[in-house]
């Protein structure tokens, strides 16, 4: 057989088994679903069971209403289940018709004898920039770290900071910096976004010497969160995020005066709650608020911390009745925030500090068209055009900008349109006129 013919045989065997798995990953999931929340049946169910129960329950008040709380928490915990499992159908689905137009480049290299290059966490991929200069050091260090199927660095320890750890052989040529000095360098490395990985480097070489520093604790939580921001992959994101947000734990334990402490623990729980069911998620929202009033309070001129406090506003503002009814079930208290108050906090981060961010300035715009301020809201997407993009949230901010444009442009449109239709006079009263 030829083996161009091979090769299309190969290819065609290899497309037909992602199509079939994709059926099956489809039906699959769709099944999963329809076992996991079938919500008209749930609910009748759960009326026939409060109709049973609450017979049996009417000489207590106090205990009726414990039972009602967790069946209304089953149920909201049942929705968000749907919703979830929906999302990770989706983006497998996304994943595959990503994968299979590249088979045959697979393929290719496989019949070519080529290696295929793994995909490599940022971290591998920053030791792999600079020699090797010490082989027993990374001898000694293979013990403590194994490379995964895909490339990813993974722990075999169970410690909250083992995972994707630094090579010890790299800090065999790594100047041993004094605490002063070490956090000037962090620092300055840290404002240029593309040096932010070399500044979590950096850290963790001195990790050993100055972790029970605090200026260099909340600092070595602030660089796990950057790796979560600078990250692409989703396990590598959730593992950063929690060990960034036991560092920030441990920070505000030791140093509870310390507003960097709170201000750095708030924006990890922030970023950990991406990864949680709705219960852990509106609880880390909780502490989020909680550790970010504490921040403002001890760093009263930090625009960023007014910045966050703004989008957690218009966050609560944004929120679905599920949402805020789960809140109410797990706190007591429904949260609530307006447009308004949101507004006011952005527009503290940019009188602390104009032109502090294309963010601020595309959420400032934001609040004016909620609050159908169209003037306002055209004056800050342009201030935002103006300012240069440095890092991904700058990019997509950019986006944003330009589709609020957009949006205002339509509802001008449109609006002008209106004026027009109602400025035309009838026909037969205007010959009457003339």
């Amino acid at each position: 057989m030829p083996h161009s013919t091979k090769k299309e045989l190969i290819l065609g065997v290899m497309v037909g088994t992602a199509g079939i798995s994709l059926l099956a990953l489809w039906y699959h999931k769709i099944r999963k679903t329809r076992i996991t929340m079938n919500l008209p049946k749930f609910l009748s169910l759960g009326k026939k069971f409060n109709s049973l129960t609450l017979q049996d329950e009417t000489h207590s008040e106090q205990g009726a209403s414990a039972v009602f709380q967790r069946r209304q928490l089953q149920i909201l915990e049942k929705l968000n289940e749907l919703l979830t499992n929906m999302e990770e159908l989706k983006e497998e689905i996304r994943f595959l018709k990503e994968t299979i137009p590249k088979l045959e480049e697979y393929l290719q290299d496989e019949l070519g004898g080529k290696v295929t290059v793994h995909k490599i966490s940022p971290q591998h991929r920053a030791r792999k920039k600079r020699p090797t200069t010490a082989p027993s050091a990374a001898t000694n260090n293979s013990s403590e770290e194994a490379e995964s199927e895909g490339g990813y660095i993974t722990a075999n320890t169970d410690t909250e900071e083992q995972s994707f750890p630094v090579a010890k052989a790299f800090n065999t040529h790594v100047e041993e910096l004094k605490l002063d000095v070490l956090l000037q360098k962090v620092d300055r490395l840290r404002i240029n976004e593309a040096n932010k990985e070399e500044s979590f480097e950096l850290l963790c070489d001195h990790k050993e010497k100055f972790s029970e520093e605090i200026e260099f604790l909340w600092r070595l939580a602030r660089a796990y969160g950057d790796m979560y921001k600078l990250s692409t992959n989703t396990q590598e994101k959730k593992h950063y995020a929690n060990i960034g947000k036991t560092l920030g734990e441990r920070a505000i334990t030791r140093a509870p005066m310390n507003g960097h402490c709170h201000l750095w623990y708030a924006v990890l729980c922030g970023y950990v709650s991406e990864f949680e069911g709705l219960q852990n998620k509106i609880n880390c929202g909780h502490l989020f608020k909680e550790h970010l009033e504490k921040a403002i309070q001890l760093l009263p001129e930090e625009p960023f911390l007014y910045y966050l406090k703004g989008r957690y506003c218009y966050n609560v503002s944004k929120l679905s009745w599920i949402e805020k009814k789960m809140a109410a079930t797990l706190f007591g208290e429904i949260p609530s925030s307006t447009v308004h108050e949101a507004l006011h906090n952005f527009l503290k981060a940019e009188e602390l500090q104009p032109g502090y961010s294309v963010s601020n300035y595309m959420f400032v715009a934001k609040c004016y068209v909620d609050l159908e301020e169209s003037q306002d809201a055209w004056k800050f997407c342009n201030l935002a055009l103006l300012l240069p993009i440095v890092t991904k949230e700058d990019k997509e901010s950019h986006k944003e900008v330009k589709k609020i444009i957009s949006s205002l442009k339509r509802q001008k449109v449109h609006r002008k349109s209106r004026d027009n239709t109602e400025n035309v006079k009838p026909k037969n009263e205007a010959n009457y006129k003339d």
